[in-house]
């Protein structure tokens, strides 16, 4: 089975950046959809998503700072995160749909200080 594996995060001041990249073992071809989580103490949350052909979807507290993209070469799914905020701070996880089952990374921290 298709593994995925988070990568990128780390701590940084409000208003900068970080890039979280999402490395399947496989094709990335295989995944229907995929999608970057935010998981916080009391709730997981889906940030941004593409889908096969390239739609992508926010969530409206990420619209205009965030840009899901994916690399078919690389069988990577990135997340460019721009002017971060101490709100964004979650462990950001991704997820494909293999069919009916959804593969899941084991996530990668983002901290933003104010």
């Amino acid at each position: 089975q298709v593994q995925l594996a988070e990568s990128g995060g780390g701590l940084v001041q409000a208003g900068g950046s970080l890039k979280l990249s999402c490395a399947a073992s496989g094709s990335i071809f295989s995944f229907k959809n995929m999608g970057w989580y935010r998981q916080t103490s009391d709730k997981r949350e889906l940030v941004a998503s593409m889908t096969a052909g390239g739609a992508t979807n926010y969530a409206a507290s990420v619209k205009g700072r965030f840009t899901v993209s994916k690399s078919i070469g690389a069988n990577t799914m990135y997340l460019q995160m721009n002017n971060l905020k101490p709100e964004d701070t979650g462990t950001y996880l991704c997820s494909g749909a293999l069919g009916s089952i959804n593969v899941w990374g084991q996530g990668t921290q983002v901290t933003v200080s104010s």
